[in-house]
């Protein structure tokens, strides 16, 4: 069953962080590279650089919330958000997998 899980690319959860700008202060954010890849493609669909996005979602999260607490998870979450609303059809399941391993 885990399989899938176990033979990620180690490529994809090594992290890695970026310094952007946000309204002029420039602040690091640390994410798994899966999850930049996966903000990079949300910015493209949008007509947005990566760094642009994040600067949108911040001010975004920062008017509706009044606070930020934890930005990098924001970020995290934001993404499984964005894949599971893109296509949920497309997931596997832990039956399509346990029969696909029999």
């Amino acid at each position: 069953m885990c399989e899938i899980y176990v033979k990620a690319d180690p490529m994809l959860y090594e992290s890695r962080s970026r310094s952007l700008r946000i309204h002029g202060c420039v602040t690091k954010i640390r994410l798994e590279n899966h999850f930049w890849d996966i903000l990079a493609e949300i910015a493209a669909s949008d007509g947005y650089t990566t760094n642009q996005l994040i600067a949108k979602l911040y001010d975004e999260l920062l008017e509706y919330r009044g606070e930020i607490d934890n930005f990098a998870s924001f970020l995290r979450v934001s993404c499984l958000r964005y894949l599971t609303l893109r296509k949920p059809a497309e997931r596997p399941t832990l039956a399509i997998l346990e029969r696909s391993a029999a």
